[in-house]
């Protein structure tokens, strides 16, 4: 896909380009019963998801000295702030009077005290950051304005204590972090980055934000976002109903990707005359390695909602995932609000009693399986194939 036009009118067009584009593949999917396939199928080590010590590794590499997704633009308007917690350090995300967005240790200069504390991912508007413990007080850009009893730290140079900076970068309607290195978020989003500008986030309005726990690997979670092979057995009362199962149309991107699932309405299509098709709002869930799953939806023609699903490995056997909920283009009225609020609560709870109920259930029976056991990935399952191979390569361990 080649690079598009930033304007808002160009994003549309090029957003409606490739929805025709992909209804037209996945008319022809669902028509044949045929999904995208990697070449063959994979054994998967189970220790890929039971070893600490690749765990840690995953860690260390992955989400320490990669750039992680802290949220959308508009989380952070002029003048808010706004935590970053997940990853394992406390990040303070500020946004100046200037629209320039900065990151920080969340630690004040003096004693190491936190200077914010709070719900993560909550913006909250202020003109200063105050210790609560001696009242050392910094701008939003980081400087140290404000220091009772100044006179018993004559002779320190000035700036030296102002707020410890963070590498983070805003693109596409997305605010990236990264905790450890020098960030390079166009080598990392490659030929992701058009993709993401197709969704226009930056005019994505918060809505809700919330977390859901699971008692699970992070990657084992997570893998459940890149197939539709489990639709009609794990969500028959849901999607089960309105999409098929096994079906997918498939582009990577990198060690990023996107997928999309046909519904069952889309195979009577194909012999019907093209002109004569319905128009398709784009969709589709877009994964931004190494933990993020963006997916763009509608609930019917013309009412689009984003959804961004954040999961952060907390132990071997534990995560937590970020979930948020976004009007793309705005809340327009106190019933378009109720509705994305409706769509959170629902995928909220189909998420966590089914997918990561699953996950939790099917990772506890994996730690005991006996030595060598390995998981086979399916050629069906071509995202999580991938995924786990760009894993492994990140942190030196190849499957």
């Amino acid at each position: 896909m080649a690079d598009i036009d930033p304007g808002p009118g160009a994003v549309a067009v090029a957003r409606a380009r490739e929805a025709a584009l992909l209804q037209e593949r996945l008319v022809a999917h669902a028509a044949t019963r045929m999904t995208d396939r990697a070449p063959a199928p994979m054994a998967l080590p189970a220790s890929v998801y039971t070893d600490p010590g690749r765990f840690e590794a995953e860690r260390a590499a992955l989400f320490r000295r990669l750039p992680l997704v802290a949220g959308l633009s508009r989380d952070l308007p002029a003048g808010g702030t706004m935590l970053f917690e997940a990853a394992g350090p406390s990040i303070l995300l500020t946004r100046g009077r200037d629209g320039a967005v900065r990151a920080f240790r969340n630690l004040c200069t003096h004693r190491g005290a936190k200077l914010v504390t709070g719900a993560e991912g909550h913006c909250l508007k202020r003109a200063r950051l105050t210790c609560p413990f001696h009242a050392w007080t910094f701008d939003l850009a980081g400087r140290l304005v404000a220091q009772p009893g100044s006179a018993g730290f004559e002779g320190h140079p000035a700036g030296a204590r102002d707020l410890l900076p963070v590498a983070v970068e805003e693109r596409h309607g997305l605010l990236f972090v990264q905790l450890d290195g020098t960030m390079d978020l166009d080598a990392h989003l490659g030929a992701m980055a058009p993709v993401l500008a197709l969704m226009a986030l930056a005019d994505a309005e918060p809505v809700r934000h919330g977390a859901i726990p699971c008692a699970a690997n992070w990657k084992y979670a997570l893998d459940t976002y890149g197939e539709g092979y489990h639709f009609a057995s794990l969500h028959p009362r849901n999607i089960g109903i309105t999409h098929l199962s096994d079906v997918a149309v498939f582009d990577a991107f990198g060690r990023h990707h996107r997928i999309a699932f046909p519904t069952k309405a889309m195979g009577t299509l194909a012999d019907t005359p093209r002109a004569d098709w319905p128009a398709m709002d784009y969709n589709a869930v877009h994964f931004v390695f190494p933990n993020s799953v963006i997916f763009m939806g509608s609930v019917e023609p013309g009412k689009t909602f984003v959804q961004l699903f954040r999961l952060f490995p907390q132990a071997v056997d534990r995560m937590t995932c970020r979930f948020s909920v976004y009007a793309p283009g705005g809340v327009r009225n106190e019933a378009h609000r109720a509705e994305t609020e409706a769509g959170y609560t629902l995928t909220e709870e189909v998420v966590r009693t089914e997918d990561y109920a699953q996950a939790e259930a099917s990772f506890a029976s994996l730690r005991e399986a006996p030595d060598g056991f390995a998981v086979m990935l399916g050629a069906n399952e071509i995202a999580l194939q991938r995924f786990h191979r760009a894993v492994g390569e990140a942190v030196g361990m190849p499957v």
